[in-house]
């Protein structure tokens, strides 16, 4: 088995995941990385077994590195994902993938034509739970799809969502894709926002969208950083499909540890298992067995579309047609 290479541009809390996962992959060595402030670099590097680079240059131009694992923040993803496509390596970009629809474009033409992968993360749509529910969708076994429902509530530190886009862009965007991928393709949203306390930052840290797909069904998806859900059955990260003939549930309450990981009081074992699931699909289906991501940047336009909606229903007061 060739040993795939991976190089990390940016060392952030979500590195600490991808590290795990392809630390424990057979066939996957993560060769090095570079991050913004070098001295964090130098010690993450130490800490996951890699080197560090003192350029972006220089680990682009490492014969070592196959794919490169953009998880800087979300203005610097069409950036960097243009330079490792001109070095030709294979991309997993995290989410938000860009910021806006015109740099995924110059994304998706610069892979293309480079003749790279990019994969766009979206961890949800590789658990076991959810490939399951679009195993029964297609086959029928639900029925008609009559309802997606996808909340959110898991409180952040201040200091976190002073640095995070407002849940719009950084949760309804996870929540986006999963509705491509179970639901369909969107006709039309309405969305409204809330700030909880202006003094911290003033980006929303609540938000709802209600969706009507192309096929009649209805979407309901809901975002909060300003609070934990701690009642009977708590909405904390939960997914519900509801069809004719049947229905699922997939939810972080199901496995819980009791402890803090990254900004979450909790550690809620699917997720981390998700980014696992993520990078072993990358990895192990998409550069060894040039098989297909489940997630592609023309979702990733798609997702844009209904956040850039989303934010116009918003700012509008208005419904509004997704093109």
């Amino acid at each position: 088995m060739k040993t795939i290479g991976i190089g990390f541009i940016g060392a952030g809390d979500i590195a600490n995941l991808h590290a795990e996962a392809i630390n424990s992959l057979p066939g996957a060595q993560l060769v090095g990385l570079w991050n913004r402030t070098y001295e964090k670099g130098v010690a993450k590097a130490a800490k996951y077994g890699c080197k560090t680079y003192k350029t972006e240059d220089e680990l682009f131009e490492d014969a070592a590195i196959d794919a490169v694992f953009i998880l800087t923040n979300m203005e610097t993803h069409c950036d960097y994902t243009l330079r490792a496509a001109k070095a030709g390596k294979h991309i997993l970009v995290e989410k938000p993938a860009a910021s806006s629809i015109a740099e995924l474009e110059k994304m998706q033409k610069a892979v293309e034509e480079a003749g790279v992968q990019c994969m766009p993360v979206h961890n949800y749509i590789y658990e076991a739970g959810i490939k399951r529910a679009k195993a029964m969708i297609e086959s029928g076994k639900l029925g008609d799809i009559s309802q997606f429902y996808m909340m959110y509530n898991i409180h952040h530190a201040d200091e976190v969502r002073a640095r995070y886009p407002g849940v719009i862009r950084q949760i309804l965007t996870h929540h986006s894709y999963t509705m491509l991928y179970l639901a369909g393709q969107p006709k039309t949203v309405s969305c409204l926002k809330y700030t909880v306390d202006t003094t911290i930052a003033p980006q929303e840290n609540v938000a709802m969208a209600n969706i009507q797909m192309e096929n009649g069904t209805l979407s309901h998806l809901s975002a909060s950083f300003a609070n934990d859900d701690h009642a009977g059955d708590p909405w904390t990260c939960i997914i519900k499909v509801i069809g004719t003939k049947g229905s699922t549930r997939y939810s972080y309450r199901d496995w819980v540890i009791n402890e803090q990981n990254g900004p979450h009081s909790q550690t809620f074992q699917c997720y981390p298992e998700s980014i696992k699931n993520t990078a072993t699909h990358f990895i192990d289906e998409v550069l060894r067995n040039n098989g297909k991501p489940l997630s592609s940047l023309e979702d990733a336009i798609t997702c844009q579309r209904i956040i850039e909606a989303c934010e116009q229903s918003v700012d509008q007061g208005i419904h509004v047609k997704i093109n």
